[in-house]
């Protein structure tokens, strides 16, 4: 199958991009050819040296000093050596340079891109993309370009040696170039094509072990090896196939090239034959002009060679590209709201996700007022979770408005808004580091080791902070993988504590915590009471009964709102859910 030329398009495009990402380097690179170029001029000397060695030495006798012979040879590959090694130095500044750029680019796009993007990507693949990628296309680019150079500055050199010998005979070494170029632009095209191929399934093979190594316990308790094993295998073997393929058409170039080379070497080296035994040129400079000759196979097969990376690096590339074109959160506010006073209002606010068979939200309304508790409870499906992704524009309203002591939540800048939020879910998140680096996590004015300590006696966990090994400062592992869930839990309320907002959200907070974990939860719910805006998220019952307002959701509205005592009153919804959760 050909590669389209939408295809090769966007292979273009992507190579303008890494060539402007090169443009702020582009004195290393000049460098880096200088160094090369001068390199590459010693090659002739090579030859030109074995003609002057026979003639003078075999047929003139010696007229220099017979030890000055291997120290002009090492000599001279000893200065092409150097040469070689800085320009390789200096190419490896400028590609790590490009690297670090784009990784910058990439995470940068990674942060700010819609939260639509990760409903696509896996973590797993956002890192590939990230640290991988990035390398893998640059290293190879950079190793094509020293290739590209070094091999075609030592081809012009050679050539315009072969010129200087015998101008008839090299031109006619240009006779199989046609053909060659036709080839290899054939052999492009497939490589283009299945080099996609291989590409896409490596990101889903990726996909596949990022899985299992966040879903372990799932597919453990699912007995489920077997069944992952099989998902592994079948996509492993798609990228097995994909890379054969890639290889067998990227190995055609080699025997390809050389064919067509050995073809024009034959023909030339004949006629150098029969010149050489007519007289009319020396042994030395038959000698010389095979050797030179011989010497331009080299670099000719090594830019017929870089087809196939270039390919792959550039289709690589093009995947990172991706991720920096992601389509970015949307932030058009304007206004900065430096403290609040937590007072919130849900105007009719309608929120359809994509794709979605009714709305989450529908004509949602609620006034929530400073310093007051208010509990959300519903069957799943009801619309809680998406009050808060509302709240904090992770959805954007189709309807309606979203006040913030009075203002538009739509036209506050996202950081302005969301620094007055503190939330609390079930799906806990820490980061790889210490307790304290987790407790007062992107603080702007650092670490307040005091703070940390009075924010972890808050949650109930400094008792166990300060038995371990460096207090504080102790790593906690990936995800906190060091510590309890209960520990987990209690280590995010000192977080969110730490950042001393006006609105705490505890989204389903207790749901995964046991009786006593829940208990050191609710002291903080009670704590923080009446001082904070507070919006509760559960469907255990019991956290919820002591809040000011509770409001239960059906298919994105409120349908009853009372406090605990009046809902059960009134012996609708709410009570019924009591009475059912009491039975159990």
């Amino acid at each position: 199958m050909a590669q389209t030329p939408d295809q090769a398009m966007e292979l273009k495009e992507t190579g303008r991009k890494i060539l402007a990402y090169g443009k702020p380097h582009w004195k290393k690179f000049a460098g880096a050819f200088l160094l090369f170029t001068a390199g590459a001029a010693v090659e002739p000397v090579i030859p030109a040296l074995f003609k002057k060695l026979i003639d003078s030495g075999f047929k003139e006798g010696l007229n220099y000093p017979l030890w000055l012979v291997p120290i002009v040879i090492i000599g001279l590959f000893l200065v092409r050596g150097l040469f070689n090694f800085a320009g390789n130095y200096a190419m490896t500044d400028s590609v790590s340079s490009v690297v670090l750029s784009l990784r910058r680019d990439l995470m940068r796009g990674l942060l700010r891109a819609d939260a639509s993007l990760f409903t696509l990507i896996s973590p797993g693949v956002a890192v590939t993309k990230i640290i991988n990628d990035p390398q893998f296309a640059s290293q190879t680019l950079g190793n094509v370009v020293i290739s590209v150079i070094k091999d075609s500055m030592t081809l012009v050199f050679l050539l315009g040696y072969l010129l200087y010998l015998n101008w008839q005979l090299t031109l006619l070494s240009f006779v199989s170039m046609p053909l060659l170029g036709f080839l290899l632009k054939r052999v492009q095209k497939r490589l283009q094509h299945v080099g996609q191929a291989q590409y896409e399934s490596q990101q889903r093979l990726v996909n596949t072990v990022d899985d299992n190594a966040r879903a372990w316990r799932v597919v453990r308790t699912f007995d489920a090896a077997d069944f992952e094993l099989a998902r592994f295998d079948k996509e492993a073997h798609v990228l097995r196939r994909m890379v054969l393929k890639t290889m067998a058409t990227s190995s055609l170039i080699t025997p390809m090239t050389q064919v067509v080379a050995a073809i024009g070497v034959s023909i030339i080296i004949t006629l150098a034959i029969h010149q050489a035994s007519q007289g009319s040129t020396t042994v030395g400079e038959f000698v010389s002009f095979i050797t030179a000759l011989l010497m331009t196979i080299s670099p000719m097969r090594h830019l017929t060679d870089v087809y196939q990376p270039v390919t792959g690096a550039l289709i690589t590339a093009r995947g990172a590209f991706d991720l920096i074109n992601a389509p970015v959160e949307p932030d058009n506010g304007t206004l900065e709201m430096p403290i609040s006073r937590g007072d919130i209002a849900f105007d009719n606010v309608k929120v359809h996700y994509e794709g979605a068979a009714a709305p989450s939200l529908n004509g949602f309304k609620l006034h929530i007022e400073p310093g007051q508790t208010v509990a959300l409870v519903g069957s799943s499906g009801a619309g809680k979770t998406t009050v808060v992704n509302t709240l904090l524009r992770f959805a954007n309203p189709s309807e309606g408005h979203i006040l913030l002591d009075g203002t538009p939540i739509e036209d506050l800048k996202l950081a302005s808004l969301r620094r007055h939020f503190a939330v609390v879910s079930q799906d806990i998140v820490l980061f790889d580091g210490s307790v304290a680096q987790n407790v007062a996590y992107a603080s702007p004015l650092g670490i307040d080791r005091a703070k940390v300590e009075q924010c972890l006696r808050a949650a109930n966990l400094w008792n166990h902070v300060s038995t371990m090994a460096q207090g504080m400062d102790t790593g906690i592992g990936t995800n906190g993988s060091m510590m309890s869930g209960g520990q987990r839990q209690r280590l995010a309320i000192a977080r969110a504590l730490y950042r001393d907002a006006a609105v705490w959200i505890f989204d389903e907070a207790t749901s995964a915590l046991d009786s006593e974990s829940e208990a050191v939860v609710q002291r903080s719910i009670e704590d923080l009471r009446h001082a904070k805006t507070l919006i509760l998220i559960a469907h255990r019952l019991s956290t919820i009964k002591n809040a000011d307002v509770i409001c239960v959701m059906s298919e994105g509205r409120i349908v009853e709102q009372g406090t605990h005592a009046e809902l059960m009153a009134l012996g609708g919804i709410y009570a019924g859910m009591v009475r059912i959760q009491s039975a159990d």
